[in-house]
């Protein structure tokens, strides 16, 4: 993408003035300052954990909606992931989901972070998405398309929302009203404000042109973090750098990552390469000077595997969240060109993504026994260090 420079206007420099001279009781309404960041970041665990969808939902509204909502399903599975020593999650939203039913929402919230806990397990919450299908609807939704990864994702907001500017405070609504729900609760770990924001959605799917894309969301995303900081969450907020190059040069980053990079809290990124790339990526971002988390990993067929990345992100003290937990509606067992060439006669042999069948059973033991060996060193060394 076309570099795009940055300049420091005049009120803005006059608004960070300001805000290094709040009193202390408002300081989470500003970004966390790098020292701020590592105490918080001190008191974690390392943290391991997966992208998780339970495995009857193809997206976000059937994890959420009141018909779909499986709390039974989701205790169980999250059981198998207390049983690797993972102690985190990243869990996907919706905003139609608060705008048809907030108090429910919250309600059904409130009903997966007490499963969580159960399991010590502290998730991480993603507000926003700008992956697959930029036309979501509430209700009933399609079954898997066969043989294809992700086939019912949908985007928050939709190709619509995004570019209806006058329509955006319904997610000013949405935001301030979920994150000041949760604010003080020390069952979340963090908030991730929205997954790869510019990324145009992917698929089969009619999607934005490019530029527009960047530019509209360079536009709402600002704004995002300023609603969740209006409610002084104690968790830390966060959006992720996933492309590009040079991602350590402000003057190479698009508009929409310096907005990741000047407004989250803590540093997180996906990486999906070989570990070259993964341990270059981290070194790259040392720069920032503040703890990373790498929130999305490992994808089989792409050069991205546990054996390689776990002992990476463990020498820098990264943590790390997987794509794919168990093996369900999603399909993201699947790799990402099942959207060109369904692997419906023959699937593939190796998994994209997942570690999980939908029995508990583990595609590759090897993975689970490394997982487990390595978070038990982790908390064994936590233990110590207190």
């Amino acid at each position: 993408m076309k570099p795009m420079k940055f300049f420091l206007t005049g009120g803005a420099l006059a608004l960070i003035l300001a805000s290094q001279a709040l009193p202390a009781a408002y300081a989470e309404t500003v970004q966390w300052t790098p020292a701020q960041a590592h105490a918080w970041y001190g008191k974690q665990r390392w943290l391991v954990g997966s992208n998780y969808l339970n495995t009857s939902a193809i997206n976000q509204f059937e994890m959420w909606q009141a018909d779909t909502f499986n709390p039974e399903e989701i205790d169980r599975e999250l059981g198998w992931a207390q049983g690797l020593g993972m102690n985190t999650m990243r869990v996907y939203l919706h905003d139609q989901l608060w705008a048809q039913d907030p108090e429910g929402f919250k309600k059904r919230i409130d009903t997966f972070l007490t499963i969580a806990q159960k399991h010590k397990i502290k998730p991480v919450l993603v507000l926003f998405d700008s992956c697959w299908d930029p036309n979501p609807v509430l209700g009933k939704q399609h079954p898997p398309i066969p043989g294809t990864h992700n086939s019912g994702w949908v985007q928050s907001p939709g190709n619509a929302g995004l570019m209806d500017e006058a329509g955006w405070p319904k997610y000013e609504a949405y935001v301030k009203g979920l994150v000041g729900a949760f604010a003080k609760d020390d069952r979340i770990l963090a908030w991730d404000v929205w997954n790869e924001p510019d990324n145009r959605g992917g698929g089969n799917y009619k999607q934005l042109d490019e530029q527009v894309k960047i530019a509209q969301v360079a536009k709402l995303l600002p704004q995002v973090f300023a609603w969740a900081r209006t409610q002084d969450p104690r968790q830390p907020l966060t959006s992720g750098l996933w492309h590009n190059d040079n991602w350590d040069v402000k003057d190479r980053l698009n508009a929409v990552e310096r907005v990741q990079v000047e407004q989250s809290d803590i540093i997180t990124f996906h990486n999906y390469e070989w570990p070259e790339s993964l341990e270059n990526r981290i070194k790259s971002l040392q720069v920032y000077g503040r703890p990373m988390i790498l929130t999305e990993y490992m994808a089989r067929g792409n050069g991205s595997t546990f054996d390689s990345a776990l002992p990476i992100a463990r020498k820098y003290n990264v943590g790390v969240i997987n794509w794919g937990f168990v093996l369900g509606k999603s399909q993201t067992n699947m790799p990402w060109d099942s959207w060109e060439r369904p692997y419906t006669a023959n699937p593939p042999t190796l998994w994209f993504h997942d570690i999980f069948h939908a029995d508990g059973t583990p595609y590759r033991k090897a993975e689970v026994d490394q997982i487990k060996a390595m978070t038990a060193e982790a908390e064994k060394a936590f233990s110590q260090k207190k």
